[in-house]
């Protein structure tokens, strides 16, 4: 058998986002290096484990058609350190740590369908669509490759083209491959997919405008024989009702939404996906199937957006909200992001007796270069040879040129590749590195975010709680025995106490502030108020409660950063100061790093130019705890 790879030149064309588109004792707790695991014994104070459970490989028909090649056990490989090729030719490797866990989830509409294709012998590689997706002629493969996403996107089952037995041998394939790797004590390789809906809510104005609906389906253990489909269903409820059933088949699961921020306001709109109002019963069928979201990855990141939120200063962090394969704007009035979804969650509440946002976060890469690119050092992106070099991303001027002067960034690297994100992580506390451990965790929510850095983070809640339990060695322990962690319900009527632990990467920058977002309902207006609650080198929160600057710089000639401003951890006991009994609320912690090099400042010190005048050159890269909601009694 042969393979043919795809012009690089036509595949140019072809922009698809994504698709057709707690830790033991506290002396234990600081002891753990980040990427540390514990063995096999469980330890009931929990550890750290971080991982990305969003990968691609050359089964996904978007990756395919970029030129990987690499498969679910390259994928693995990477994760536990190992090193791969990128299509271009360079070494993938992870600057840090091994991962602690990962899923593979490849796009199950088509899966495997473009490699069947592009092999010799095969019935789909007679197909006229085969001999013109691997074609010398550029227009031609875009328009094969447009038949194959807009299947995927509709739904359609193509005749004659699409064929669930190879569907059903590839998923086989990934299983065991999961299987595989899946070493407990050591590293956790999850049975997973991608669930690639996409909803055109709007016009074609400029191109495809679709709605984003994407889920990575994560399986606890055993999995189906087949996966579950947009050609299946387009509709997110019908699969939330699939995994019902394969709940009941012995099959636990649940699925993760990502990218809300390209929605167009459908991810969490406030109607079902026919626009029927929300009832109890799909609050309840949401939830239990989706349980945590997705709030950062390369394709940008969704807890807020600065219309949303214009007195939240640090609102405006790698925001990326170009619809999938289109250059028009998604909505950022309703349903794109977590923040305001919260605040709906608390109104439905209220409303209709559940919450269908009652979710927690976590991160992770979205690669569909087999390996998470995560961090801003080492960015190699996310699409293979597309934008798998300075230059096709638009970070370094074209044709060799030195300077920004009358240079014009290809539209692809403008509106895509330049804004995309070195992210991010899925962190989870659990007993030990497992299937059953970690799954648990996440179905409990006791999980964050980071953006790319391993920043260790604890969030608890209790109406005991007091300062002194800061110093207490046995305060993890006790706060899990007294209150809640990161995910968890307060039921009462006083204002809870909150301990916040945060310790840097320290292959990162030291630590800038520890920030509380609380989000609340006032009249059935959403609400929500930023709160530093720990800021470094001495600083105190003032009367608008905000920690003072604390000098940190970056040197833009060579990313050298301040050695003597931030902190390795902030540690701090926090009380909401306009806590009212009566009133639901939701709270969750942001952590904030001194600032440091964006990727693209990166790229362009190395090639020895500007950076592109377009472009932050610094971020501040940050963790996101999941909530903690206080519920008042009756």
């Amino acid at each position: 058998m042969t393979h043919k790879f795809v012009a690089v030149a036509a595949i140019g064309a072809l922009i698809t986002g994504c698709s057709a588109e707690s830790g033991g004792s506290a002396e234990t707790d600081v002891a753990l290096a980040p990427g540390e695991t514990a063995g096999e014994e469980a330890n009931p104070d929990r550890n750290v484990y971080f991982g990305d459970l969003h990968i691609h490989t050359k089964n996904s028909f978007d990756a395919y058609i970029f030129n990987v090649r690499t498969t679910p056990d390259d994928a693995y490989e990477f994760g536990m350190g190992g090193t791969v090729k990128h299509p271009l030719g360079y070494d993938l490797k992870l600057e840090g740590p091994p991962l602690d866990f990962m899923a593979v989830t490849d796009h199950a509409a088509y899966l495997g369908h473009l490699e069947a294709m592009n092999t010799e012998g095969t019935e789909l590689s007679k197909l006229d669509m085969a001999k013109q997706m691997f074609s010398t002629d550029p227009e031609k493969i875009v328009a094969a490759f447009q038949l194959i996403g807009g299947a995927v996107r509709d739904g359609k089952k193509m005749d004659g083209v699409y064929d669930p037995a190879i569907v059903g041998n590839v998923w086989k394939q990934i299983v065991d491959s999961a299987e595989k790797y899946n070493k407990p004590g050591k590293f956790t390789a999850f049975a997973g997919y991608e669930y690639t809906a996409v909803r055109v809510s709007r016009g074609k104005e400029g191109g495809f405008a679709g709605g984003n609906l994407h889920r990575n389906v994560i399986f606890r253990g055993s999995a189906p024989d087949m996966p579950f489909a947009t050609v299946d269903s387009t509709n997110p409820e019908d699969l939330w009702s699939w995994m019902d059933d394969q709940r009941e088949a012995g099959n636990d699961v649940m699925s993760i939404p990502h990218n809300s921020n390209v929605s167009d306001g459908e991810m969490f709109k406030m109607e079902t996906y026919n626009g029927q109002p929300l009832t109890k019963a799909y609050a309840e069928q949401r939830i239990r199937n989706e349980p945590i979201v997705e709030i950062t990855q390369v394709k940008g990141t969704s807890e807020t957006h600065p219309s949303l939120s214009p007195n939240d200063e640090w609102a405006d962090f790698e925001i990326y909200d170009k619809l999938l394969s289109s250059p028009v704007v998604s909505k950022t009035a309703t349903g794109d992001y977590v923040r305001q979804a919260i605040a709906n969650g608390l109104k439905l509440t209220q409303e209709i007796g559940a919450d269908p946002f009652h979710f927690g976060f976590i991160g992770s890469s979205d690669s569909h270069v087999v390996g998470g690119s995560f961090d801003e050092k080492n960015f190699w992106s996310k699409i293979g040879v597309v934008d798998g070099s300075p230059e096709a991303r638009g970070s370094i001027p074209p044709d060799g040129k030195k300077s920004w002067e009358g240079v014009t960034v290809n539209p692809n690297a403008a509106n895509w590749f330049s804004r995309w994100s070195a992210s991010g992580y899925a962190a989870v506390w659990a007993e030990q590195n497992s299937r059953e451990a970690i799954f648990d965790a996440m179905r409990r929510k006791e999980t964050y975010a980071t953006t790319g850095t391993r920043i260790k983070l604890r969030f608890f809640g209790g109406f005991g709680f007091d300062e002194k339990m800061l110093d207490d060695p046995e305060m993890v322990s006790k706060a899990y025995k007294n209150g809640v962690s990161m995910g968890g319900d307060l039921v009462g009527n006083k204002a809870p106490g909150f301990i916040i632990w945060a310790m840097r990467d320290a292959m990162s920058a030291p630590l800038q502030r520890v920030q509380v977002i609380k989000v609340w309902t006032d009249g059935g207006v959403a609400k929500e108020k930023v709160f530093d609650a720990a800021c470094s080198d001495g600083g105190t929160p003032d009367a608008n409660f905000r920690c003072p600057d604390n000098g940190a710089k970056v040197d833009i000639s060579d990313c050298s950063i301040s050695t003597d401003k931030g902190a390795p951890e902030l540690k701090t006991f926090w009380r909401d100061p306009e806590h009212k009994a009566e009133q639901r609320a939701s709270y969750y912690v942001r952590v904030l790093e001194n600032p440091v090099c964006r990727w693209s400042t990166h790229d362009a010190l190395r090639a020895g130019v500007a950076p592109n005048p377009a472009l932050e050159t610094t971020i501040q890269e940050r963790a996101w705890s999941s909530p903690i909601w206080y519920v008042p009694t009756a």
